[in-house]
């Protein structure tokens, strides 16, 4: 099963390995410490959006702009290699638990919570569905 976390936060129960989703490690948080203090124990940057997607949501102040960011990260998770990345991962949910995250507080507001749908569209066991 998937879990969808805020990296950063406390571990859940059973949580299982934690994919950091997200286009740049933690600053100021020595490499070695990632797994300890709860942010990812694997980094996994194809899953995050490209750079300049990342600028495009973290400025979408109205639900129309936050449209257009979902249909162009749809569009970048639809490559044949992000695609079969997430056929994998939806695929492993069915016999593993482990966890997609990223840094953002809200994620109705991030790009996890498209992650979530993507996956769920694979068929993928999903915590909280």
């Amino acid at each position: 099963m998937i879990r969808i976390v805020r990296l950063g936060a406390p571990r859940a129960k059973d949580e299982g390995l934690r994919i950091g989703t997200v286009r740049r490690p933690p600053r100021g948080v020595p490499k070695a410490a990632f797994a300890s203090q709860d942010w990812y124990d694997v980094w996994y940057p194809n899953l995050a959006p490209s750079a300049g997607l990342v600028k495009e949501a973290q400025g979408a102040a109205t639900p129309q702009a936050w449209a257009a960011f979902v249909k162009k990260y749809r569009a970048e998770m639809a490559t044949p290699e992000n695609a079969r990345t997430l056929d994998l991962l939806a695929a492993l949910s069915l016999a593993s638990a482990f966890s997609l995250g990223c840094y953002c507080e809200d994620e109705a507001r991030c790009h996890r919570s498209v992650l979530r749908g993507l996956l769920a569209e694979r068929g993928a066991a999903i915590a909280g569905e």
